[in-house]
């Protein structure tokens, strides 16, 4: 039934306020309307129908007998990365069976298996078990009659301040996965611009109805979020709620910020505890009108019997007089046996006499204690509660009763718990992250100190993973970095430490060294280790490792840098060819400054006109005659001279910079070609390569077309080359940028083809012209028979798909005559020449 709060009119309050949650039937609140379904109802229909109803369940009926029942929380369990899940039959994912309650059963009653059976709805039925309605735990306390006592606490008593608000930009799934893990009906969404929203499992019903993919939620929550202070009672917020027509209110501290998010039910279910804390203040209220205080104490008597939190009552000498049923279901203590026995047969020892004699000085002083303490079932199994004492005194100021009011936070612990974790470990490896690694660091290097030893820090970086991640998938990449991690545990001691930095870098910290060699040995295993092949799932992988070494306090006695200059160290070893380690030496950090000095003055290279284009010519093998230049890039460093691209394009890669470097080739390209246009060869061809990175900056097509009607270059004479790597993802949007260029007139060549993970199926996929087969394959084709016939079935594939074929690295007559008596149609490398400046370039006549 719809969840919306509905207040009685004057006369229909008095009624319901003058009824005990006892008396009070499930008959007297349900209403009769049920929104029902055929098992084979699409569910995106299915929660069509209850978006317009308004209706948070749906009762899945066959042949008049409900099967099933599909609610907002089950929106929770699709999986909105796969459209094909909206339309399955809602018959596949109800619950199920479905349970019922009768009419003439109480509300307190029906709280209870609330509370046990972990229900949202029941099916009410009458006695002939005819269909009544729904009933859900808002109806149950939406009828208990008890707004004056939420007139007594403030909002900030029942805050939790655990809220974790999304970015605008995570995704809907993350979204669902934090409300499944915290049992939350909602989550906060946080934008740029310092504004909140909220998304609900209703909204979630609607996305669903809506068939909605797994979109960034900044576009799919509701804002503002409706806030109210932390100083508003909870019947003010209540009516809020009310009035406003919404579920959730967020709650502001009173510095501004957020501190939580509070709903209907956080509201009701925080009186309960209220209650007990307010009972002194509530009775002087009423003790002037004698039927009015009769009255209250009724009522309260049943709202404790039907609280959902323990609730013992003892005499002014701590000898327990009363426990609610909710005590019973805690503790597994029956009346009987505790009536008349002090609290402390609940004492599970794990806190000392001088714990309660602080917890009693502070009840004698304040008249109440709140506090966490560990209690013990009557099966003897130990759990944590949240305990609340207070004293209560007559008129006079006499004590007469302590009243004590638990819950049972196991499941809060345990989340806390899990955030805990965390904060301190990778979620993906396990292995401690940076904020972990930083403590263990310190305490290792405080005991060497004091031992007077050494320490060693490793800093460990896979070599081309992001290869591996590209051509296979994040999947792949993510189990093997779980193996790497896995391995590296089983190289060292029980006593280090290996932390994941983020990506494919990890840390191991060498605690009691005597010797730098120990962890020259410690990192020689480790490279042993990991260059053992890796079986993930239908690939086998081999990762080698470059790992760089710093000695405590030989490099330095401070963490940051010991991890600096192992860090420098590293970096060494790939320099040095990879699959090694490097111990740090200061001469190191002089290259580190170079290479910092090199990225400093790249940034200037534009703007300074340093940049400069060669240009190689592609000769057709049958008439021997330059069809196309392909324009490469130099840099005209001021000081170290005509750098080629392997000295720099790493470094515009890891800066940025490769965009506007990419865009300034593109037009010098364009340009370049408009002169030759203008001396009479039009009919050549300009090849410009493509990064990764430029490829997938947004706008990157639109800038290809800007530069065309800027130069007037003729698009169907302009090629660009792209890489294996850069397709192999085969995305939707990969596919949309490739599909744009080719709208613009311009072909597409397959750069370095056979060098990465190939897949054939993109050359069919994909709309390519050309296909270039790497240097690598064409270097030994004149002595060695296999790179001949890997050469040759490329050749054959890309005809076979209508593609032209380009052979580079040719440098001698006996490898161009072979790829000639292969059919092989374009031929480039330094037989023909090397490449040039414009001016050198020779030209076909």
């Amino acid at each position: 039934m719809d969840d919306t709060v509905v207040f009685a009119e004057p006369a229909e309050k008095a009624v319901i306020g003058a009824l005990i949650p006892s008396e009070v039937t499930v008959g007297q609140i349900v209403r009769g309307r049920i929104l029902e379904c055929a098992p084979d109802l699409a569910l995106d229909e299915a929660a069509r129908r209850m978006s317009l109803a308004r209706v948070s369940s749906i009762l899945v009926v066959e042949d008049d007998v409900p099967v099933g029942i599909w609610t907002e929380r089950d929106a929770l369990a699709i999986d909105f990365d796969h459209p094909d899940s909206f339309s399955r039959p809602i018959g596949e994912v109800m619950s199920a069976p479905v349970r019922t309650v009768t009419r003439d059963l109480g509300l307190q009653a029906l709280a209870i298996r609330f509370r046990d059976e972990h229900m949202r709805h029941y099916l009410v039925v009458d006695e002939h078990g005819r269909r009544c309605g729904i009933v859900t735990q808002t109806d149950v306390v939406l009828n208990q009659g008890i707004e004056h006592y939420l007139k007594l606490r403030k909002l900030d008593s029942i805050i939790k301040g655990s809220l974790q608000p999304l970015p605008e930009s995570a995704r809907l799934g993350e979204a669902v996965g934090q409300m499944r893990s915290v049992g939350r009906d909602a989550v906060v969404v946080a934008y740029d611009d310092g504004e909140y929203g909220i998304l609900t499992e209703r909204d979630l019903t609607r996305l669903v109805a809506e068939r909605a993919g797994n979109r960034a939620v900044g576009a799919l929550a509701s804002r503002p979020l409706l806030t109210v202070s932390e100083d508003a009672s909870l019947y003010h917020v209540r009516c809020m709620l009310t009035d406003r027509g919404v579920r959730h209110v967020g709650v502001l501290r009173r510095d501004g910020s957020l501190a939580d998010l509070v709903s209907f039910a956080d509201i009701l279910s925080g009186m309960e505890l209220a209650y007990v804390h307010e009972l002194q203040h509530a009775l002087r209220e009423r003790d002037q009108a004698l039927n009015a205080s009769q009255r209250n104490l009724h009522l309260a008597e049943k709202v404790i019997e039907n609280s959902l939190e323990g609730i013992m009552i003892t005499d002014d000498k701590a000898r327990i007089i009363s426990v609610n049923p909710a005590f019973t279901r805690l503790t597994g203590f029956r009346p009987e046996e505790v009536i008349g026995r002090n609290p402390s047969l609940l004492n599970s020892g794990r806190q000392g006499p001088g714990f309660y004699k602080d917890m009693w000085v502070q009840l004698s002083a304040d008249g109440q204690w709140q506090g966490e303490i560990w209690n013990r079932r009557k099966s003897g199994e130990l759990f944590p509660e949240l305990l609340t004492i207070t004293a209560i005194k007559d008129r006079d100021g006499t004590l007469t009763n302590y009243a004590a009011v638990f819950s049972d936070i196991s499941q809060l612990k345990e989340n806390e718990a899990h955030i805990r974790h965390l904060a301190y470990f990778d979620p993906l490896t396990g292995l401690p992250n940076r904020r972990l690694l930083e403590d263990r660091l310190q305490v290792a290097l405080a005991h060497a100190h004091r031992n007077r030893k050494r320490a060693g820090v490793l800093f460990i970086d896979l070599d081309r993973f992001k290869r591996i991640n590209d051509s296979l998938g994040h999947e792949v990449g993510d189990k093997l970095l779980t193996e790497v991690a896995r391995r590296l545990c089983a190289c060292l001691r029980e006593d280090d430490t290996v932390a994941r930095m983020g990506g494919d870098e990890f840390i191991v910290v060498l605690s009691d060294l005597t010797d730098p060699d120990d962890a020259a040995h410690t990192a020689t295993r480790i490279i042993e280790s990991l260059r053992r092949p890796v079986q993930v799932d239908a690939h086998e992988l081999t990762v080698t490792t470059s790992i760089g070494i710093s000695i405590y306090p030989d490099d330095s006695r401070e963490s940051v840098e010991l991890i600096k200059n192992a860090d420098t160290a590293m970096y060494r070893a790939k320099d040095e060819g990879r699959n090694a380690f490097q111990l740090y030496q200061p001469a190191m950090n002089a290259r580190s400054l170079e290479h910092l000095a090199l990225e400093s003055a790249l940034h200037r290279a534009l703007a300074r006109d340093e940049l400069r284009l060669h240009f190689q010519p592609l000769v057709d093998i049958g008439t021997q005659r330059t069809v196309a230049a392909e324009a490469l890039l130099r840099w005209q460093h001021p000081e170290l001279g005509l750098l080629p691209p392997a000295d720099f394009i790493p470094l515009a890669e890891e800066s940025g910079l490769i965009v506007p470097i990419g865009e300034w080739v593109l037009h010098a390209a364009c340009q370049q070609h408009a002169r030759w246009r203008a001396a009479g060869h039009g009919e050549m061809r300009m090849l410009v390569n493509i990064s990764a990175r430029q490829f997938r900056h947004d706008g990157f097509t639109a800038m290809v077309a800007r530069v065309i009607a800027d130069t007037g270059m003729p698009a169907a004479q302009l090629t660009l080359e792209l890489t294996e790597t850069m397709l192999m993802e085969g995305s939707e949007h990969t596919i949309g940028i490739l599909h744009k260029l080719r709208a613009l007139g311009v072909r597409l060549a397959l750069d370095d083809f056979g060098t990465g993970y190939s897949s054939l199926a993109y050359l069919k996929r994909f709309p390519i012209d050309e296909l270039k087969i790497d240097r690598l394959f064409i270097r030994d084709i004149d002595r060695n028979a296999g790179d001949a016939a890997i050469a040759e079935a490329m050749i054959k594939l890309a005809h076979s798909l209508g593609l032209r074929v380009v052979a580079e690295g040719v440098e001698t007559a006996a490898q161009l005559d072979i790829l000639a008596g292969h059919g092989c149609d374009i031929a480039q490398g330094f037989h023909f020449s090397q490449p040039v400046d414009a001016a050198q370039f020779t030209l076909p006549a």
